[in-house]
């Protein structure tokens, strides 16, 4: 007889063993029993799933070992420095800081600081006095066509819409930049009231979809664009070309998470699965896209405008760049954001292998630009994994003017990294549209804490920077900054990342590192 007749059989002979013995207790055996009775008949007959066939009931504890597994690996099993994303170590200082608890460390490291790829920044023995250098360190963005220059903090929220991230997380999160004077990011889903409501700054990204912005046919909107831009809170436009996360693929909004509200700002039909396009309808080529961003800027009244990009095919940036130089027109800031992911919901193989390293990109994008004379009309922002005050100095080294942080912003909200950022099933009520599951977000404390991070990560930066000898984050360069490359080498960042001289790009002496990027890149073609 097999196996899943014996234990059903066995689970009948119990039912009436129990009954003759505890004939009272009757209901209570039915109870208990029937359940497992025919929960295990329905595995028998069930067809989707052969360890069931096999195993009735008992295969079940194998799926709820599985769902389970991340937390016990999480707080039980993982050392301090080693979990993913995001290890124990920097979760725990972001909690700290955003509670304004004790963030300082006993007994010394618990990194390898032998290990290779361990980094760290050479301090002074002239290191300045922290109460003489300015904590509450900014960057002006706009460039000589900008009308409405702003003055930005080095930390802001990175790009996360109302859609993925729930109502309440939105207005803690722009809370938060009302109270410590910095920016928030609106993603690409739109410009919602609860981005506007709690007063925070700005930067409205304009995505494929053209969210918030759109006609009917899904294409661009000027009239549109130019009423939600002239909002006092709107400090800067940003272009999305591509992200980190899933450079290249489109975003998908599914039709579950399609409600009216979202709908109604994103200027689409509810509850309807909402693609976006991989790619710009309002422009096709490098020249094109500096046309376009000088429209933004007109009809912005002179607003800070960018574009954000994951690097893929090096020559296409530098095709960017020759599209520059030959326009005239510069946007005033780029984000560079790395292949290793974001906050969202993205097919593994492009968050594994799609897209170049947030370092690696930064460094070029720095390189490009100042290798075409373009640096000094451009402010770079680097996003992803800022999560210390060390994380900001070694981005701003390399050649970052200001950063934003997502996940870092999402920890100071609560968010316990449970991983379930795609199954609108966030136990915090951060990454989700359940009504029940975001009330448990309390918009008048969370803000505070997001605003608290982001002070103290400052602080930790300045105070870095001041150990270094420097007074601000732009006399930062590659040579502060050093890695260990073997177990008995150590390089600068400047010998790991070579700098390029002002205007060398513009000459026919190219290295070998550029020569066919630039034989291969075209303002007139992606």
């Amino acid at each position: 007889m097999r196996l899943q007749f014996i234990f059903v059989s066995l689970c009948l002979l119990l039912a009436i063993a129990l009954f003759s013995y505890y004939w009272r207790s009757l209901l209570w055996t039915l109870a208990i029993v029937l359940p497992v009775v025919f929960l295990g008949l329905y595995d028998m007959l069930q067809r989707r799933h052969s360890l069931l066939r096999n195993y009735p009931v008992i295969g079940r504890a194998r799926r709820m070992m599985e769902s389970l597994r991340p937390m016990v690996q999480q707080y039980f099993i993982e050392p301090d420095t080693e979990g993913a994303p995001i290890n124990r170590v920097f979760r725990s200082v972001v909690y700290q800081r955003a509670k304004c608890e004790l963030d300082t460390v006993p007994y010394g490291t618990k990194f390898d600081v032998y290990r290779v790829g361990y980094e760290w920044i050479g301090h002074s023995l002239a290191a300045q006095n922290l109460a003489e250098i300015e904590k509450d360190l900014r960057v002006t963005v706009g460039g000589r066509f900008c009308k409405q220059p702003y003055s930005a903090s080095i930390l802001n929220i990175s790009a996360m819409s109302f859609g993925a991230l729930s109502r309440n997380a939105i207005m803690a999160l722009n809370g938060g930049a009302a109270l410590g004077d910095f920016a928030h990011n609106t993603g690409e889903g739109g410009l919602s009231d609860h981005h506007l409501q709690p007063g925070g700054d700005l930067i409205w990204q304009i995505g494929t979809a053209y969210f918030g912005c759109r006609n009917a046919l899904g294409l661009f909107d000027e009239s549109l664009f130019a009423e939600k831009a002239a909002h006092p809170q709107v400090k800067m436009i940003e272009i999305k070309l591509s992200q980190g996360a899933k450079p290249g693929h489109g975003g998908v909004l599914p039709a579950c998470k399609n409600t009216p509200e979202i709908a109604a700002i994103r200027g689409v039909e509810a509850y309807k699965q909402v693609n976006s396009p991989a790619v710009h309808s309002a422009f096709s080529s490098p020249l094109e896209l500096m046309a376009f961003i000088r429209k933004l800027r007109d009809l912005s009244d002179g607003k800070p405008v960018g574009f954000k990009l994951s690097i893929g095919r090096r020559s296409e940036f530098i095709a960017l760049c020759k599209a520059m130089l030959e326009t005239g027109i510069t946007p005033d800031f780029i984000t560079v954001d790395g292949g290793e992911g974001g906050t969202g919901a993205a097919p593994l193989e492009y968050t594994n292998s799609v897209g170049m390293p947030l370092l690696d990109a930064l460094a070029f994008v720095s390189d490009c630009l100042v290798g075409f004379g373009l640096k000094p009309e451009i402010k770079i922002i680097a996003s992803g994994k800022v999560f210390t005050g060390f994380h900001l100095v070694k981005r701003l080294a390399l050649g970052a003017d200001l950063c934003n942080s997502a996940r870092g912003m999402m920890l100071a909200l609560g968010c316990i990294q449970s991983l379930q950022c795609n199954k609108d099933t966030c136990p915090t009520g951060i990454a989700t549209q359940n009504k029940a599951l975001m009330k448990g977000l309390v918009v008048t404390d969370k803000k505070r804490r997001v605003a608290n991070f982001q002070r103290e990560t400052v602080i930790s930066a300045a105070e870095i920077i001041a150990a270094a000898g420097l007074r601000h984050t732009q006399e930062l360069n590659r040579s502060h900054i050093f890695r260990r490359v073997s177990a008995t080498e150590i390089k600068r960042y400047a010998d790991i990342y070579p700098s390029l001289i002002e205007g060398c790009l513009l000459s026919d002496d190219l290295s070998d590192a550029y020569r066919e990027d630039m034989r291969l890149a075209n303002s007139n073609r992606y």
